[in-house]
């Protein structure tokens, strides 16, 4: 299979049914790709610190299209706490409607205590869920890369740090997240839960092939991370891998287990380039990638879709602790923004001014509070939103 290209979409697998899937399909007559065609993106705040830093993004966003002879049409829609206040769902039609009938969506952040105690079925995450699987946005592309000025704001040490440049395939919409049976039940007189991680060969094999693809983008060197000592699911994780691996010579693969690559990430993070795992393994090895970079704050990721639009969003969480007080840092989701516009509208000229802007602003020494080192003087969230539109208008170096 080809390389991705600058600005290109991944090819993917058919997709399979998931037990979060409850909704039909809506017919998709997607426009002609052209300059003249505003780009329909559905745009998801949702809780705490979701809509200071959507405000940011999404003015910068506006601005680099601009620059780049590029138009957008923004539909707003509820998810998550804010939609479960709204209308008792954390992922109403309403909004499903809305995102399968964009081109792309961007999504800012979901959940805060406030909303703990409820049901699992009406919890913030079930609605993210739900959102991810009725879009079959089953590859989650999660880059890590060290920025230079950032290094210090590590708890590693800068020898340790620099050159890291890795990027995390999650597959998305299976295993133990949407496994079935769950739930709890009773067992020789004591209550207890249960869940089930199940994967299916087609599942694996297109999370793989994705993965291979990626790839061979980058360094040509894949680590596929599992558990098979001891778990089925990563044996026949870790089997069909190695299968599709025969289709990819040019990538050179290897195996590692889950504890061993957690290590290894903190020990000689340089070592990895793309890893490729399960929607647990990925889950919690993508947040410790994030802690490479100096904060949580600074990492997009893209859940990309076969058959409709991928959905793009910073890693970090909703930090409630902080929402509605200008302190958030907006750069994660102002680089999903670019993954979006890269991987997601096929407009990489665009992205590319926002990743130039981000980095311009961070050579520049601005800093928020996350990322600033101790006793250094920082800015907030509009600030920073500022100081990038001002990144952009500069004039380009010869």
């Amino acid at each position: 299979m080809a390389a991705l290209a600058p600005g290109a979409r991944l090819g993917l697998a058919a997709p399979s049914r998931r037990a979060f899937v409850a909704r039909t399909p809506i017919p998709r007559a997607r426009p002609a790709a052209c300059a003249c065609a505003a780009h329909r993106v559905t745009v998801l705040p949702g809780d705490g610190i979701g809509p200071e830093i959507t405000a940011v993004a999404l003015s910068v966003l506006e601005a680099a299209g601009q620059a780049e002879g590029e138009t957008f049409t923004f539909t707003e829609a509820l998810i998550g706490g804010a939609a479960y206040d709204a209308t008792g769902d954390p992922y109403p039609d309403a909004t499903y409607r809305a995102c399968a009938d964009s081109d792309a969506v961007l999504l800012a952040a979901i959940g805060g205590y406030k909303w703990d105690s409820l049901p699992s079925a009406s919890k913030p995450e079930t609605g993210l869920l739900r959102l991810r699987s009725s879009l079959n946005a089953f590859a989650n592309l999660r880059p890590a890369k060290v920025i230079p000025e950032l290094a210090d704001a590590s708890s590693l040490k800068r020898e340790v740090l620099e050159g890291v440049d890795l990027l995390i395939v999650r597959e998305l919409v299976g295993g133990i997240y949407f496994g079935q049976p769950r739930g709890f039940g009773e067992r020789d007189g004591e209550k207890v839960g249960f869940s089930t991680d199940i994967y299916s060969e087609s599942e694996v094999e297109r999370i793989a092939h994705v993965a291979f693809k990626a790839a061979r983008t980058r360094s040509r060197r894949l680590t596929s991370v599992d558990k098979a000592n001891v778990l089925e699911v990563s044996q026949l994780w870790r089997e069909v891998v190695t299968r599709v691996g025969a289709e990819y010579p040019d990538v050179e693969l290897s195996h590692m287990y889950v504890d061993n690559a957690a290590m290894q990430l903190i020990r000689n993070p340089r070592s990895f380039d793309t890893l490729v795992t399960s929607n647990l393994f990925g889950d919690i090895l993508s947040d410790e990638a994030a802690m490479l970079t100096g904060s949580l704050g600074m990492l997009p990721s893209a859940s990309i879709s076969n058959d409709g639009p991928g959905v793009f969003e910073p890693v970090h969480g909703s930090a409630p602790d902080i929402a509605g007080q200008d302190k958030a840092n907006p750069l994660a989701m102002v680089l999903s923004a670019a993954l979006m516009c890269r991987h997601g509208l096929g407009i990489p000229a665009v992205a590319g001014r926002l990743e130039a802007a981000v980095a311009a602003v961070l050579a520049s020494g601005v800093r928020t509070g996350d990322i600033a080192q101790p006793g250094k003087q920082t800015i907030g969230c509009k600030a920073m939103g500022r100081a990038l539109l001002e990144a952009l208008a500069a004039p380009v170096a010869a």
